[in-house]
């Protein structure tokens, strides 16, 4: 019997907040996992309730582990013969060859990859809009029932993702820029943090922490992913490795002709490569405005600070918070629209706040 509901098979960070997104919703859930401590978990936080078998779901959603995944879907395609089957792993074309080489039929498996994470994993860390606004990428194939894009469509639009339709090579290509090369950079760069001196460390600001944060991400889930993704990975790290040795031999022989101008090639292109990084609504950041506010470090200050920018009919658009460890403030860059640059700055100013730019 066919019930309308979602069977969720892995509950951590994706399956947990999926399953919050879906019952917050009111639709059925259920939650299946190998450990059975996970599975508790995820359904004490109110994920869904505890799969044991006794329905028929409409929708399998896998969120095993990448060298898992293939397996798992496979089973869910036998196991549950009139489900659609999608997974979220992060790399597309690995698991439609293990399945092909599965010999299993792909009409009702939908490949799909939501663009959303968090550096802690497991059920503990789970959210219900973990997904709200983030792109939710379908890697449907020539072989894809209609039927299967539409319910895997549905479940994006549920948890407020953003849908993009992609092929899987497409897919894989992208997020090896975007995702698995920078994951790739900022462990590199944080290692290097390892032998340093805490008299060092303790100097650090924005720049460190913005460049090393997805340094804390899990190991063991990057080395599938990675390898999963070598073959899309390793071109951009060889081009980097190449700007990177042009770059060191320019600071190295900096009284060179050229030196300089390479150096100052490098930070430009930098400028350039932000500006095509979409913000709110695709809008590039480099379209705002910003006003950094000065912020005293303690309860209620942001709040504040949001209330009266409301007050004063500003619309944020995005918003990055620095907080210095040997000051007891905080800077708080707040990023406007231009027409809207004056008002904030003289409204926050007539109000008794600090600006610093």
């Amino acid at each position: 019997m066919n019930t309308g509901a979602t069977l969720i098979i892995g509950a951590g960070l994706l399956g947990t907040s999926i399953g919050l997104a879906l019952s917050k919703k009111g639709h059925p859930v259920f939650i299946d996992d190998n450990s059975a401590s996970a599975k508790a978990l995820a359904v004490d936080y109110g994920a869904g309730q505890s799969f044991t078998g006794q329905i028929e779901p409409e929708l399998v959603v896998v969120c095993v582990p990448p060298d898992q995944t293939a397996a798992v879907v496979a089973s869910a395609l036998s196991r549950f013969q009139s489900a659609v089957v999608t997974d979220v792993a992060s790399v597309k074309s690995k698991v439609l060859a293990e399945l092909s080489q599965l010999g299993v039929s792909k009409a009702r498996f939908v490949g799909s990859h939501p663009m959303a994470g968090r550096e802690r994993g497991g059920a503990i860390s789970g959210r219900s809009d973990l997904f709200i606004s983030r792109p939710w990428v379908l890697t449907p194939t020539d072989e894809t029932d209609p039927r299967a894009v539409s319910k895997v469509t549905w479940l994006a639009q549920q948890l407020g993702a953003a849908l993009v339709i992609s092929n899987p090579e497409n897919h894989d290509r992208a997020v090896a820029l975007v995702s698995h090369v920078p994951q790739v950079v900022s462990s590199l760069l944080a290692a290097r943090l390892i032998e340093s001196a805490d008299e060092d460390v303790a100097l650090a600001g924005g720049g460190l922490r913005d460049t090393t944060r997805i340094a804390a991400s899990d190991p063991e889930l990057w080395l599938q992913i990675l390898s999963q993704n070598s073959r899309e990975i390793v071109p951009i790290l060889k081009e980097f490795d190449r700007e990177l040795d042009s770059l060191i031999m320019a600071l190295e022989h900096l009284s060179s002709p050229g030196s300089l101008a390479n150096i100052s090639n490098v930070l430009r292109a930098g400028n350039l490569g932000v500006e095509k990084i979409p913000g709110k609504h695709g809008t590039k950041h480099t379209q705002y405005d910003r006003v950094v506010v000065i912020i005293e470090d303690k309860p209620g200050e942001l709040g504040r600070l949001f209330v009266e920018v409301g007050s004063l009919g500003v619309n944020i658009e995005e918003l990055q918070l620095e907080h210095s460890p040997s000051a007891q403030v905080g800077l708080v860059e707040l990023y406007v629209m231009p027409q809207s640059v004056s008002t904030l700055a003289e409204g926050l100013l007539a109000r008794g706040w600090r600006i610093a730019e």
